[in-house]
């Protein structure tokens, strides 16, 4: 039976899928996801649609290809902006159409998030073996990438644990409540980045392996300028617990540089050791460097957070009208 004839009731799954000139791929993905779906006795009776964002702010000519597909809403952004924060808007932009116990799966368009772990990421949801308010997350098991993919992404992830105290393993391949886009997708940290904000703000989250998928055509369309800048913005929702390692880090420094200033101090007044005047100059220079580092560190990143960290908050009342049915979007 095909898929638009199964009969379909109780809550809603909606598929946010972000889209930067890679139509080809999501229409790929709109038929391995409506397959599962088809096959899977616990989502098949489930309404299914799609959100599509258009991050090319209505460039992309071929997104008019989808104006057949009854499923697929287009969400217009009114310019670029980026993978991460497109989901968030599209979310945003249609939050008022998402029942409390609608599912919200978020997932790319390119089959590096693949359709087939679905139903796993769904399980908990539906069964409610989970609080209303969980996340869950796919945990990245296997990347099929270069070694020196790799080897960067492994560099990354020690310095994030080492700033933030937290590992993370998960992209933007998730699945939550409707309460939960009501809720918690308000939170500004989401206008920074999608992913990294559910780990900083600490809300129930279980984790599903899932081995990363490979892309169905092309190659990503992220640069390493861009690939360094997302892993930036992964990191400022956790400015917090980063300034208070950074204070920590820089203050035990001035502590040990003026506990040797002081040990110095001791030996030249109670003893005929003989203290070369440059390592007074040299210490002192220690001290004067980590205060002025503290204040650097701080203040240049929130800087760059505040900079970087374009407010997603009004763009879709401003501009009701770019999220639509694609069978709506004019030829």
């Amino acid at each position: 039976m095909p898929v638009d004839e199964i009969p379909r009731d109780g809550p809603k799954v909606w598929v946010v899928v972000p889209c930067y000139r890679d139509v080809p791929s999501f229409r790929r993905l709109r038929d391995e996801v409506r397959g599962v779906f088809r096959d899977d006795p616990a989502l098949g009776s489930m309404p299914l649609s799609f959100v599509v964002v258009d991050d090319t702010a209505g460039e992309d000519r071929q997104v008019d290809d989808l104006a057949g597909f009854d499923d697929v809403i287009v969400v217009e952004p009114p310019f670029n902006l980026g993978h991460q924060r497109g989901i968030v808007y599209g979310i945003r932009s249609l939050v008022g159409d998402v029942g409390a116990d609608d599912l919200v799966v978020t997932m790319d368009a390119d089959g590096e998030d693949r359709p087939v772990d679905l139903a796993r990421i769904l399980e908990p949801l539906i069964e409610g073996r989970c609080a209303r308010g969980t996340v869950v997350l796919a945990a990245r098991t296997k990347r099929q990438e270069s070694v020196a993919f790799k080897v960067s992404y492994l560099v990354f992830r020690v310095v994030f644990r080492t700033l933030t105290g937290t590992t993370i393993r998960s992209g933007n391949f998730a699945a939550y409540r409707g309460s939960v886009a009501h809720r918690l997708l308000a939170h500004p940290y989401f206008d920074l980045c999608y992913s990294s904000s559910f780990i900083s703000l600490d809300v129930p989250i279980v984790f599903v392996p899932c081995p990363r998928g490979t892309r169905y055509e092309g190659r990503s369309k992220m640069s390493r300028q861009r690939l360094v800048m997302h892993g930036l913005r992964m990191l400022m929702p956790f400015i917090d617990r980063i300034a208070i390692r950074v204070l920590a880090c820089l203050a035990g420094m001035v502590g040990a540089v003026v506990a040797f200033l002081v040990a110095l101090g001791v030996i030249w007044a109670c003893t005929n050791v003989r203290i070369p005047g440059w390592l007074f100059a040299v210490s002192l220079s220690l001290v004067v460097a980590s205060l002025l580092g503290i204040v650097c560190c701080i203040t240049l990143f929130a800087l760059f957070a505040q900079s970087s960290g374009i407010s997603l908050g009004g763009l879709e009342v401003t501009d009701g009208q770019r999220a639509r049915s694609a069978s709506d979007r004019p030829g």
